[in-house]
């Protein structure tokens, strides 16, 4: 399993232009996102990555319209399939909820109604996106779940949540997903599973891309799940993009000083040296630095760095960074 090396052309997918939001209180907005520009390319994985705190959920909640009531969208646009969806109204929004674009979390058995069989809450699905009813809906429900790779799929229709497991019930939300197939939005979606079924899971996903084009946007801590899964990389840092561009060519060449460090901090079979962990913890979006927001973690900020925030630049061709003095470092 390995990245795709090129990335699809054209119209993307999707375009998020200028995003900001944040939690409203009387002592003025903890902005979480701060001005958040990206494409998503038709049949591309693209990964976002960061520590917590950096907006990588809130990003994934604001493109389907799922915030919580105390965080709202401020400013920006976000296109999807030539619509911006921060225009439309709950009717039209929930069409596209699972017709168009799909979400899958952390721990899928949350996910799934527990008092409904894989059988009925499939049903629903299709019978809300697809139209489909009765044998065709049961026969459409069959082939998905033979599609994610669950073995004896007439068995697991049957099954409540509980009586499955983790990746099982991964599976099922993944095939629930794939009644719609244009873009799906997986946020952690191995995390809660064990170390051999999260490979399963990915193999699945890598799969389907092939097979059906799907379009991930794919949220992750596991910086090794990039380097195998995705096309492109997109790394957050306190609601800002700090850098983004290839996978090879910001894992191998990477240019702002907190990519640097996420990849230091990473786990290697052939490391010969300590783990070396990035100083500090993310800001409190209330309290957010001046200048660029990483300036007051990272061991090469001058003053320009704590009074200017910079903007994202070329790097090379389709990598660009935010840092002030990405030049010299690269040197």
């Amino acid at each position: 399993m390995s990245a795709v090396a090129t990335t699809p052309v054209g119209e993307p997918i999707l375009r998020v232009e200028g995003l900001e939001a944040g939690f409203p209180s009387a002592q003025g907005t903890a902005r979480v996102l701060d001005g958040v520009d990206f494409t998503v390319q038709k049949g591309e994985i693209l990964g976002i990555v960061g520590e917590s705190g950096s907006g990588k959920t809130i990003t994934a909640l604001s493109l389907m319209q799922l915030l919580p009531d105390a965080c709202r969208v401020e400013r920006g646009e976000i296109h999807f399939r030539g619509e911006n969806l921060l225009t439309l109204g709950p009717r039209r929004m929930n069409r596209l909820r699972g017709e168009a674009v799909s979400m899958i979390f952390q721990n899928p058995r949350t996910s799934l109604n527990p008092l409904f069989r894989v059988e009925k809450t499939l049903a629903q699905v299709l019978r809300t996106h697809r139209g489909l009813k009765g044998a065709a809906a049961r026969q459409a429900s069959l082939a998905l779940l033979a599609d994610v790779g669950l073995p004896d799929p007439e068995r697991i229709m049957r099954r409540y949540p509980h009586e499955l497991s983790g990746g099982m019930c991964q599976r099922v939300m993944i095939a629930f997903a794939l009644a719609s197939e244009p873009l799906l939005i997986a946020d952690e979606p191995t995390t809660a599973l064990d170390v051999t079924v999260q490979l399963q899971v990915l193999e699945l996903l890598a799969r389907l891309r092939r097979d059906h084009e799907l379009t991930l946007l794919l949220i992750t801590h596991n910086l090794s799940v990039v380097a195998e899964l995705c096309d492109r990389v997109m790394v957050m840092y306190l609601g800002q993009i700090v850098e983004h561009g290839p996978v090879t060519d910001v894992f191998d060449h990477p240019r702002h000083p907190y990519t640097i460090g996420l990849l230091g901090s990473r786990p290697s079979l052939h490391a010969r040296d300590d783990l070396v962990a990035v100083p500090g913890t993310v800001p409190d979006p209330r309290d957010r630095p001046s200048g660029c927001p990483f300036h007051t973690r990272c061991a090469h900020a001058r003053d320009v760095c704590r009074s200017e925030r910079p903007q994202r630049e070329a790097a090379g061709p389709g990598h660009d960074v935010a840092c002030h003095r990405w030049r010299e470092l690269s040197d």
